[in-house]
């Protein structure tokens, strides 16, 4: 067997553990189908390919390589699973440490369709007009229709000073727009903080390696200035590293679980409150809208189910997946979904969200309800 043959038969492998679990919560209801008789299968058609092809010069193992991981990685359906080449495995590795180049904006898939979750205050993406909600529908002149997140996060970003076309349809606008924006370093601040009179505003616009790090002076902060209950604010939130994510929720819990990850085998492993120095228990009421996704969720959920927190706003995203990067001998790489996450209480987030105990219309003011609903709840 040839060594690319190997490299598409190991991702085939790794494929095929993801398609057993995206089977649904039926593991064991019926007999998958032999892999090793499926590799025979690929192998197979491999080896007639490279003997009875008319054009023989033509043939590069290489690209049929990665055409036929494409392929597999397709017929998943899964937005959040990606192949990605070499230079674009070595690109997502600058992943979540604080500041990145780019263009400021925070995208997601959403009825197959690329969106705008939110763009970073004062980016370049702010300051050109883009905003949440937006549709992505071409990046340089390419059509985003069957692209994948990873891709096009990769494609958007970019070397500071260099630029990218993007053509944008506005929400309530039936004609796109296209919007020309040069790149720059983006510094990741995620926490931001005020006090509105005795009530504390906290903002965290993403989880980093960097969030806890944040928050917690801004805890010490609101000891100082003696607030009477926090709003937690969670919108357009799409979500980081799960860690940053269990540091904060155990600023807020005393114990207890705040995730609970279920793998491709049905195992679960749950993670739990950890200690922390800087910790509150005054009354919270957290901000939650459609572009909450991921470890905003999970945050949101655990609040929620240990009646720890109001969750106030709009359903959230439904971004439940637990993703890792894989990579490959040849130096490519898949982004892969490898399991699922559960709220405390066992709720499934993907594809369900997280339902806000009070919903509040879309021109209302969140805060401003926020305010008024924890001075009349003491």
């Amino acid at each position: 067997m040839s060594k690319i043959l190997k490299i598409m038969v190991i991702a085939l492998l790794v494929v095929s553990l993801a398609l057993s679990f995206g089977a649904g919560c039926a593991l064991g209801t019926r007999t998958p189908p032999s892999s090793s008789q499926s590799l025979d299968i690929v192998e197979e058609a491999w080896n007639i390919i490279f003997q009875d092809y008319v054009d023989r010069d033509r043939l590069d193992a290489g690209a049929l390589s990665e055409a036929a991981i494409k392929g597999m990685v397709e017929a998943l359906d899964d937005p959040y699973t990606s192949y990605l080449d070499a230079e674009t495995y070595q690109l997502s590795l600058s992943g979540l440490e604080g500041k990145f180049e780019g263009i400021g904006a925070q995208v997601a898939v959403k009825d197959n369709q690329l969106m705008i979750i939110a763009p970073i205050a004062d980016s370049p993406a702010d300051k050109a007009g883009i905003r949440a909600g937006d549709k992505i529908l071409e990046i340089n002149g390419r059509s985003t229709s069957g692209m994948s997140l990873v891709e096009a996060v990769l494609l958007v970003r970019g070397p500071e000073g260099t630029s990218v076309r993007l053509l944008i349809l506005h929400q309530d606008e039936t004609e796109p727009e296209e919007i020309e924006i040069v790149r720059a370093e983006i510094e990741l601040p995620s926490v931001r903080f005020e006090m509105r009179q005795d009530i504390a505003y906290v903002n965290i616009t993403h989880f980093s390696e960097r969030t806890d790090e944040e928050l917690s002076p801004v805890l010490d902060s609101i000891a100082r200035e003696a607030a009477t209950s926090i709003i937690l604010d969670l919108r357009s939130n799409p979500g980081g590293v799960l860690p940053a994510v269990v540091d904060v929720a155990s600023h807020f819990l005393k114990e207890g679980v705040i995730v609970d990850v279920v793998d491709n085998q049905g195992k679960h492993t749950a993670t739990a409150v950890k200690h922390k120095e800087a910790t509150t228990d005054l009354p919270l009421v957290v901000l939650v809208d459609s572009y909450a996704a991921s470890g905003s969720e999970v945050l949101a959920g655990a609040l929620q189910d240990y009646g720890r927190a109001t969750i106030a706003g709009t359903r959230t995203y439904g971004k439940g997946s637990v993703n890792i990067l894989r990579q490959l001998k040849d130096g490519s790489g898949l982004y892969i979904t490898t399991a699922r996450w559960l709220t405390p209480n066992g709720r499934l987030i993907e594809g369900e969200g997280i339902y806000p105990d009070y919903e509040l219309e879309l021109e209302e003011d969140a805060i401003q309800w926020a305010i008024d609903y924890l001075r009349s709840n003491g």
